[in-house]
């Protein structure tokens, strides 16, 4: 088989690993980045779950890779156009400049939802409270956690599920990775921060991973992490700036009020505008959730409805970093096998 050329659209780990898999099967491979650095959303992460291994560990694993070396990066890429013409597909960048391909990974990543849109959690409005990702910004920073006071934090709160599972945002779908992220980061501030209470609001745990199990039953019984099954409400801020939250405990069966130094809001997964974008040029099917469809949710799940064009990682739905290389392997193994003109071409059009 003569060696073929694959564009990649994305360059987080899934983009990543996606490309050094091509290119160590001999193909020409160019990857596109919006931003001036590879490893998308990972480089805001400190650690991770369920080891507490170092986010930048990962990327340094893919960085490192002989064959990413083969790989023409693009950074800054700002794709204007892309489309398929007969078997050739043409991508054109803000700078003029096209490239041409036999086959298309998209691999978009994700963007985190938009806390404003959930008014009555006070995020915008009140200055200690604040996302998930911020606060693993904090923890990158390495610099001593306060609220916006300047204060060590006593008392903090973990809402869960913020839009996520959730029919007013009109995200219905469970983001995967809200529960254990909620639980590390948990165990996180304790270890910071060892007198502090941390009060975890939930609907109901989904801890489904290897280990995840293990990592809540460590955040109960070693750092005496408060878990509470209830749907905050609303919050509102006091005269000291600390955050009134009013949740009832259904296990209990009461309502609740109480005051915390600091509202931490677990962040869901949602589309990212990229995908968004790039699905409208190429002409790919979107789920009713607005992630990409896939050919089969069993046996195609990296393949779109464009012969050529496969999926990597988040774009198809919220995913786990282990996810994520499975489905980046198994795109790059796809997209080979439809260069090899194997029968995937045949597969889409009879489905």
């Amino acid at each position: 088989m003569s060696n073929k050329r694959v564009i990649v659209i994305g360059g987080g780990i899934a983009g990543m690993e996606s490309s050094a898999n091509l290119a160590a099967m001999g193909h020409e491979v160019t990857l596109f980045e919006k931003t001036n650095q590879l490893g998308g959303h990972l480089l805001g992460w400190e650690k991770l779950f369920p080891t507490m291994r170092l986010g930048k560990d990962v990327i340094e694993f893919l960085e490192k890779g002989v064959n990413l070396s083969k790989v023409n990066v693009v950074k800054n890429a700002d794709i204007v156009d892309a489309r398929k013409n007969g078997k050739t597909f043409n991508v054109k960048l803000a700078d003029g400049k096209t490239y041409e391909s036999d086959a298309v990974i998209v691999a978009t990543g994700y963007d985190v939802f938009d806390a404003r849109k959930k008014e009555e959690y006070g995020y915008g409005i009140y200055n200690n409270v604040i996302t998930s990702a911020e606060l693993e910004e904090m923890f990158l920073s390495g610099k001593p956690l306060v609220n916006s006071q300047g204060k060590t934090p006593k008392k903090i709160g973990m809402v869960h599920c913020v839009g996520s599972r959730d029919e007013k945002v009109g995200n219905v779908y469970c983001s995967k990775v809200c529960c254990v992220t909620a639980v590390k980061q948990s165990i996180e501030i304790k270890e910071k921060i060892p007198d502090a209470e941390i009060y975890c609001y939930y609907m109901d745990l989904r801890m489904f991973g290897m280990h995840f199990e293990t990592l809540y039953k460590q955040a109960q019984e070693k750092h005496a992490v408060n878990f509470i099954r209830g749907r905050l409400s609303e919050s509102c801020e006091n005269m000291d700036g600390s955050i009134l939250v009013k949740v009832e405990d259904t296990l209990a069966g009461r309502p609740m009020r109480m005051s915390v130094d600091m509202l931490v809001l677990m962040v869901g997964i949602v589309p990212s505008e990229g995908t968004k974008k790039i699905g409208a040029m190429l002409g790919l099917n979107f789920g009713p959730n607005g992630f990409f469809k896939c050919q089969d949710q069993h046996t195609m799940t990296t393949v779109s409805n464009v012969p050529g064009v496969f999926f990597a990682g988040c774009c198809m739905a919220p995913r786990t970093i282990n996810n994520v290389f499975a489905d980046s392997r198994a795109a790059a193994l796809m997209t080979a096998n439809y260069l090899a003109e194997y029968e995937i071409e045949k597969r889409i059009t009879q489905n």
